[in-house]
């Protein structure tokens, strides 16, 4: 199936490991050219420089993107050096997972304000595109109560909300939004493996609610977003796509 991805342009927020990186190089695969940012600015240029490698246009920064100017100007000056923005991926947590105030302010200033202020940022671009989109990555833990802290959950549920009062705020001007909830993800450098080394009960726990008996790859979560993002999926907007192996037992209707 051709996704229509070729030539687009296309911005990643934690854009240099797990699914993030997996969504630029699926992306890339398909024809796009792609913006990236996250903190870690060495991740950027090793991730450019791979992403260049495919045949597209790859630019990147270093950004914080709780930093609320960094961020928009990193949208801004994206869009201008790549001739415009077709699809936003707002991939970065900020994993706080502790039960306290200190996660409630981190979710807030990084899971929610960096996807509404990536959203804010991007809409003058995405107004001119003829395929415009935006995908918010949420979790199974915005869906049911988990062993993450309250703060975690809350906000993964907020994007969900958030993103589905977009899609009809903006489905006049012809600009999808959906978002994606993955289930627990492993992969190297990731949360999944830390826990592994460092709190093998709760690992074991974890991996024993899986019905496949694993845990998803980030590919595996990639391939639900850039498919979600793409013109292919031109006719879905306001949903959530649930990726969990049967994870959750909720049923969403």
């Amino acid at each position: 199936m051709d996704l229509g991805l070729k030539g687009l342009n296309v911005l990643i927020t934690g854009g240099t490991k797990g699914i993030g990186r997996q969504c630029a190089e699926i992306f890339a695969a398909e024809g796009a050219n792609i913006a990236i940012c996250a903190r870690d600015s060495a991740g950027v240029t090793d991730t450019i420089e791979a992403l260049k490698a495919r045949g597209v246009r790859a630019i990147g920064r270093g950004v914080d993107v709780a930093d609320k100017h960094a961020l928009k100007s990193w949208v801004t000056d994206s869009g201008s050096a790549l001739g415009g923005i077709d699809i936003v991926v707002a991939n970065v947590s900020a994993l706080a997972v502790a039960d306290d105030e200190t996660a409630w302010e981190a979710g807030f200033g990084v899971d929610m304000m960096h996807s509404v202020r990536l959203v804010n940022a991007a809409i003058p671009f995405l107004k001119k595109s003829k395929a415009p989109s935006i995908t918010l990555i949420s979790s199974v833990s915005g869906r049911e109560i988990d062993f993450t802290g309250p703060a975690y959950g809350a906000f993964k549920a907020a994007l969900v909300h958030y993103a589905h009062g977009q899609a009809l705020k903006l489905a006049p001007m012809g600009i999808r939004a959906n978002t994606v909830s993955p289930g627990n993800t492993y992969f190297e450098g990731g949360i999944w493996q830390n826990i592994e080394q460092n709190n093998k009960a709760l690992f074991d726990e974890a991996m024993g609610m899986n019905p496949m008996g694993r845990m998803a790859s980030p590919q595996e979560i990639a391939r639900g977003v850039v498919f979600l993002a793409s013109p292919a999926s031109s006719f879905t907007t306001g949903t959530n796509l649930v990726i969990d192996g049967a994870l959750t037992k909720g049923v969403q209707l």
